[in-house]
């Protein structure tokens, strides 16, 4: 009788660590899945044998994004702020470390104010003339000092100059960051006056939906230009966007000239041309 009961106990022991077996290893599966969920990232956007930015976006949507970049000076920025405010536009703001570290009332006031905050290296140097320990730093020390300052975590990057090649989109996408040019550039940096950026940016053959524009938050006459230029805009009927509310996160490709795609885009444009 005794040898019976032991049978039984054992029997139900080895039932209860088999059963709680499986459930660590369905919590084990299913924290897998998870992971792999949250930490998918895009890790080339290659063209043939190019790595390609994201120069603009494919949309139907008639939207546009404004962004500055901030690698001196800010005597503009109270400005260019209430400009900003005035018209309820987000815009996104790429930095150098020295800039971050002129301007830390800046920063937090742009995080405060809603904007997108980019990475545009550490010192500004040419990103494809350094060596790749080099190219890690300029983007890790900025964004530990934004991260440090404000909580905000980063993931737009504009390599200086507009200067990349395979390498440096390549550290880009693997620092978990979307490498971003421009379509429409202002030349605002150029000091040719208020008419000419006005002029440039709303004229520009480029101007479409998805277009990314560019402006210098430390420019001559910028500040001056951005009520008119934003006016434009709007009378063209575009909104104007941070880039983070443009570019898709995932599920996207680029053509040869720096547009992002959607990866189901020609296959809904084609189903759309069968069905009409």
């Amino acid at each position: 009788m005794f040898k019976k009961i032991h049978r039984e106990l054992k029997k139900e022991s080895c039932r209860k660590i088999g059963n709680g077996f499986l459930v660590m290893a369905l919590i084990c599966c299913l924290m897998f899945v998870s992971y792999q969920a949250t930490s998918a990232v895009i890790t080339s956007a290659k063209v043939g044998d190019r790595e390609l930015p994201i120069y603009c976006v494919d949309t139907t949507e008639k939207k546009v994004a404004l962004s500055f970049d901030a690698a001196w000076g800010a005597e503009d920025f109270p400005r260019i702020m209430d400009v900003l405010d005035k018209h309820k536009v987000k815009v996104t703001f790429f930095m150098t470390g020295g800039w971050v570290e002129d301007n830390p009332d800046c920063v937090k006031e742009l995080v405060k104010r809603g904007h997108d905050l980019g990475n545009h290296s550490e010192h500004h140097y040419d990103m494809t003339t350094i060596s790749q320990e080099e190219k890690d730093s300029e983007l890790k020390t900025v964004h530990d000092k934004v991260k440090k300052l404000t909580g905000y975590e980063m993931y737009l990057f504009r390599p200086p100059y507009g200067a990349y090649d395979n390498d440096v989109i390549k550290t880009a996408y693997a620092m978990h960051y979307y490498p971003i040019q421009w379509s429409v550039d202002s030349l605002d940096w150029k000091n040719y006056g208020v008419d000419s950026i006005i002029t440039t940016v709303c004229n520009h053959k480029a101007l479409a939906p998805g277009a990314i524009i560019l402006c210098h938050n430390g420019a001559k006459y910028t500040a001056d230009a951005l009520d008119t230029m934003l006016t434009n805009l709007e009378e063209q009927g575009y909104k104007i966007v941070p880039i983070s509310k443009l570019i898709m996160k995932e599920n996207f490709h680029m053509d040869a000239t720096g547009k992002q795609i959607a990866d189901n885009a020609e296959k809904q444009k084609t189903t759309e041309a069968v069905i009409h």
